[in-house]
């Protein structure tokens, strides 16, 4: 065997071996490769758009919730304003009944007051005039009449 023949048979088969492997094997790994990069980036760029997406949801979140932030803040603060109204109206109000009842009090006091004077009145003039009768039925004498004018005094 010579040595140049095979290093020449070893060329050939070699470069057989990279012709079949140029021609039939490394397309189907180059597009393999070219696939999987291709999904890597398509990944990636959903990843970059997935983070930008997810960065402008929480923003519009934050904006919301400070929105109804403020909103529940100045509804607590009108319903809090209503409440003090309310209870200034049920105070006026519960004044105001009040000054009712208190001057209906007095009208009625005032009446009974001139009721129990008129018919104090009736009362004294009918004692007048009850001792008056027995004074008048009774002989004049300062002693009787002094003493009747006594017993009238107590009735009185």
């Amino acid at each position: 065997m010579n040595i140049n023949g095979t290093l020449v048979a070893q060329a050939i088969v070699f470069a057989l071996l990279v012709l079949f492997t140029m021609k039939f094997v490394w397309p189907p790994i180059a597009t393999a490769l070219d696939e999987r990069a291709s999904k890597i980036a398509d990944g990636l760029a959903a990843a970059d758009k997935a983070k930008s997406e997810l960065s402008s949801a929480n923003k519009r979140v934050e904006a919301e919730l400070a929105k109804s932030r403020t909103e529940t803040t100045a509804s607590l603060a009108d319903a809090e304003r209503r409440g003090q109204a309310i209870v200034e109206e049920a105070k006026s109000k519960a004044t105001e009944e009040g000054n009712k009842i208190i001057a209906a009090a007095k009208v009625e006091a005032e009446q009974q007051t001139v009721k129990a004077r008129e018919t104090l009145r009736e009362q004294v003039a009918a004692l007048a005039v009850k001792g008056a009768e027995q004074i008048l039925r009774k002989e004049v004498d300062a002693g009787v009449h002094a003493d009747l004018l006594g017993r009238l005094k107590t009735e009185l």
